[in-house]
């Protein structure tokens, strides 16, 4: 039934949630993990225009991937603690989280994402809906959002 989850993180407790959540029942069907973090980097127009030094925007979107590895690296920590031993795969995208995140889901042919209901977004979560929203209103495959 669910070979092949995504789970989405960000490093938020829901996240985490989500991921056990994910673990057990992919052990539960004999699936596989994708385990996806999105990183937004910064540009002129995500800082509305406003004129930033380039070597800034550069350093700053390093600073984003490294934050991004240490959050794949706290959830394979999160797999082996779960005692899931199936198949995971481990991704970092660029880009906006609900493109990316519905972006991989089809091209990883993901039976399901376990996403959490909240993430990290803050106030731009406010202004813009929340991205475990925006998925379960645009995927095509079953979304359970873990509280």
């Amino acid at each position: 039934m669910f070979k092949k989850i995504l789970v989405p993180v960000d490093g938020s407790e829901t996240a985490w949630r989500a991921l056990e959540q994910a673990a057990a029942l992919a052990g539960k069907f004999d699936g596989g993990l994708v385990i996806l973090t999105v990183i937004q980097p910064y540009d002129n127009v995500a800082l509305m225009a406003v004129p930033i030094d380039p070597g800034i925007i550069r350093q700053s979107n390093a600073d984003l991937e490294e934050i991004g590895k240490s959050v794949l690296s706290a959830a394979k920590d999160k797999v082996k603690e779960s005692g899931f031993t199936g198949k995971t795969e481990y991704e970092m995208e660029l880009g906006h989280p609900s493109e990316r995140i519905l972006a991989v889901a089809k091209s990883s042919q993901a039976d399901a994402i376990v996403i959490g209901s909240r993430g990290l977004s803050g106030i731009a979560e406010f202004f813009l809906g929340s991205v475990s929203a925006k998925i379960s209103q645009y995927s095509n495959i079953p979304v359970l959002i873990v509280k």
